[in-house]
């Protein structure tokens, strides 16, 4: 998935803000690289602790400015923005795992409207350096109809997105299908488990690792009530941050489900409401929950 980053890089005209917990892809060093050095106006936040790493400071070298977030919680986004029309966003890091061995979404939404939404949430970070509470400012559309899809997007921890899935679960009326590298929500498991024993069929894979050492874990729990949850089989982490209401609804982004991702961190997270988007969703957990454990 770094192919088509790159090439989106090399296309821009204007500007480029990456908001990204790690990176390291070389490929997509160079051609920001490139992009400064024609003219691109290239920003860069990143997590405070990956600020040390061989790329962010060749990109520094370079003259690129990079914001870390300097405060304790982390600043875990996932997004670019390119030339005020074009955001790319999803569960992946900039690094060579996050490309090559784990499973993560990589989605590209062609919308002035969101690309407003999350050049104001990086505005906030990076005019900041993230150290301040968030206050005062607000996202500029929230709530985007373009076509046939629906697309609802949240900054935490401004904006809540818990609310917002629970929400969705309790109104889900047939599947719940989970991909999730880290789930210790309580409110959310709940929710899930009392739709579950209210007749939808909820099927599920979490990361295996997470899932042994995480406090708190809500994957046990739902296997004891009795839900078709997975443990990841496949070689790199079960990455996704994705629940898939009725084959009709996606949820994705860097939100793990967790209390540090709704209290703390820095975190964006789309709702997507689109059939077709779906079926490509269901398409790559259907892949996933046949390679798993039950």
């Amino acid at each position: 998935m770094d192919r088509p980053l790159v090439q989106a890089i090399d296309n821009t005209t204007l500007s480029i803000d990456l908001a990204m917990y790690s990176l390291s892809l070389e490929n997509v060093a160079s051609a920001l690289i490139r992009a400064h050095h024609r003219g691109v106006r290239v920003r860069i936040v990143m997590e405070s602790d990956n600020l040390g790493r061989t790329v962010p400071e060749r990109l520094f070298a370079a003259g690129i400015p990079i914001k870390g977030d300097r405060r304790e919680s982390l600043m875990h986004n996932k997004f670019m923005v390119l030339d005020n029309t074009i955001v790319w966003t999803g569960s992946m890091n900039y690094t060579y795992s996050g490309v090559y061995q784990d499973n993560n979404a990589l989605v590209r939404i062609d919308s002035e409207e969101m690309a407003a939404n999350y050049t104001s949430e990086f505005e906030e970070m990076f005019s900041t350096d993230g150290i301040e509470a968030k206050e005062g400012r607000e996202t500029p559309s929230p709530h985007v109809r373009d076509d046939e899809v629906i697309m609802d997007v949240y900054f935490s921890p401004d904006d809540h997105p818990q609310e917002a899935l629970l929400d969705l679960i309790r109104n889900a009326k047939q599947t719940i299908n989970l991909l999730a590298f880290t789930f210790t929500s309580d409110p959310l498991g709940e929710a899930i488990r009392q739709r579950a024993t209210e007749g939808v069929l909820v099927y599920g894979v979490v990361d295996k690792i997470q899932a042994g050492i995480g406090l708190g874990d809500e994957s046990l729990p739902f296997r004891q009530a009795g839900l078709d949850i997975r443990y990841s089989g496949q070689t790199g982490q079960m990455h996704h941050k994705t629940i898939i209401i009725d084959h009709e609804i996606v949820v994705l982004g860097s939100y793990n489900f967790t209390n540090s991702a709704e209290e703390s961190n820095d975190e964006n997270l789309v709702i997507i409401k689109n059939p077709s988007v779906a079926d490509s969703f269901m398409t790559e957990f259907n892949r996933i929950f046949l390679a798993s454990e039950p």
